[in-house]
C-alpha cells in the first residue's frame, strides 16, 4: 500500500486496474508495461540497471525503530524480545526481532505469528504488535509463542512489497531462504526445534497491488497485463497442501463481526482461486516459498485484510488481524 492510499481509489476505477499474465491477448497491445510502469522495456525482464533505478525511487516514509522497535521495548518485561538476525542494506541496518514467552517449555505446542513479510501491509505489523500487547498472555502455559511482527523492515519504512533488490520476501521462504529476510527467520525457528502447531501469517490486499506492485512485478519479469480485481473485504488463503477447512472457517467467523468478508467475483473466485466457502480459498504455499508454508504446522493460513475499503479503517484492520490470530490459536487448542 502507498501512503495515503486507503479509500483513495473508487470501486469503478479499481475494477479497471490490471494484473499480469503470460497469455498472448489483444490486451497486451492495448495495455503495455510502458503505459503502467516507468522502468524497463516491455517484454524484457529487468537487469541490474533497472533494479537499481527502481531502488533509487524508494523513499523512507516511516520509521521501523519508532513504530516497531519502540513498541517491542515496552514488552521486554512481559516477554523475551530476541534479535534473530540483521539486515544490512547500506547505509541502513535493521535488527530483526521476535517475541517469545519467558518460560519456554519443550512439552508445549508452539504458535507462530508473522507480520510484515510484505512491509507495506501495515495491519500485519500492527496487528501482531496489538496481539502481543493485549492478548498473548492468556495463551501462556498452553502454547509457546513466537511472534515476528516485522519480517521486512526495509519494506515497512518505504511502504514497499519487495526488498531492496526487487525480490518478493513472500516467495523466498524455500531452499533455506532465498533472501536474508526469509533465511534469518527460517534458520532461527529451525534452531529452536519448536513443535509448531499453528502459523498465522498476516497480510493485506491493497489497491496499490494493482496500481503499483502488480505493474512493477510485470515490468520486472517482462510480462504483459490483463484485467484483474481486488477482493473487497477480508479473506484467508489456506495452504493447498493441507488446507484444514474448518480452521480457515473459524478465522472467518471471528473476523466477520469486525470487518466485512470478501465475496467471490463473477467467476466464483478470489484473486484467481476458487472460493471454498465464505472468505476462504486454497493456494500453494510451500512450493512457491510463501511464509505460511515454511513450517510443518498442522494449522496454517495467510490472512488478507482489505484496508482501502471505505467500509473499514486502520484500527478495524488491526482488530481483524488480532481476531484471526486469537481464533486460530483457540481452534488449535480445541482440536
Amino acid at each position: 500500500m502507498k501512503a495515503g492510499a486507503r479509500g483513495s481509489t473508487d470501486r469503478a476505477t479499481r475494477l479497471k486496474m490490471v494484473g499480469c499474465t503470460t497469455a498472448p491477448r489483444l490486451l497486451e497491445l492495448e495495455m503495455t508495461v510502458a503505459q503502467f510502469y516507468p522502468i524497463g522495456t516491455p517484454g524484457q525482464p529487468w537487469g541490474d540497471a533497472e533494479r537499481a533505478q527502481w531502488r533509487a525511487r524508494q523513499q523512507r516514509q516511516r520509521s521501523y525503530h519508532e513504530d516497531v522497535v519502540t513498541a517491542l521495548e515496552r514488552l521486554d518485561e512481559r516477554f523475551d524480545v530476541v534479535q534473530y538476525g540483521q539486515l544490512d542494506y547500506a547505509p541502513d541496518h535493521y535488527p530483526l526481532f521476535a517475541v517469545v514467552n519467558h518460560d519456554w517449555s519443550p512439552a508445549l505446542p508452539t504458535a507462530l505469528v508473522t507480520g510484515g513479510v510484505h512491509g507495506y501491509e501495515t495491519s500485519g505489523v500492527h496487528g501482531a504488535l496489538q496481539f502481543l500487547e493485549q492478548h498473548a498472555e492468556r495463551y501462556l502455559g498452553r502454547f509457546n509463542l513466537i511472534v515476528a511482527p516485522c519480517v521486512s523492515p526495509w519494506g515497512y519504512e518505504r511502504i514497499q512489497r519487495w526488498n531492496p533488490n526487487a525480490i518478493d520476501p513472500n516467495r523466498s521462504f524455500r531452499d533455506g531462504g532465498l533472501i536474508e529476510e526469509a533465511a534469518s527467520l527460517m534458520r532461527w525457528v529451525a534452531e529452536r526445534k519448536a513443535n509448531i502447531r499453528v502459523h498465522l501469517d498476516l497480510h493485506e490486499t491493497t489497491d496499490s497491488d494493482l496500481h503499483e506492485f502488480d505493474p512493477a512485478r510485470c515490468a520486472r519479469d517482462g510480462k504483459p497485463f490483463e484485467r484483474d480485481t481486488i477482493p473487497d473485504g477480508f479473506y484467508v488463503i489456506g495452504n493447498s497442501e493441507d488446507p484444514q477447512h474448518e480452521f480457515q472457517k473459524a478465522l472467518i467467523a471471528a473476523v466477520a463481526p469486525i470487518t466485512h468478508i470478501a465475496p467471490a467475483d463473477a467467476e466464483g473466485n478470489l484473486v484467481g482461486m476458487p472460493l471454498q466457502s465464505l472468505g476462504v480459498v486454497w493456494g500453494e504455499s510451500r512450493s512457491i516459498g510463501a511464509c505460511a508454508g515454511f513450517t510443518d504446522a498442522l494449522y496454517a493460513t495467510t490472512t488478507e485484510v482489505y484496508p482501502d475499503s471505505p467500509r473499514t479503517n486502520p484500527q478495524e484492520c488491526n482488530d481483524a488481524q488480532v481476531a484471526a490470530v486469537c481464533a486460530g490459536l483457540d481452534f488449535a487448542l480445541a482440536n
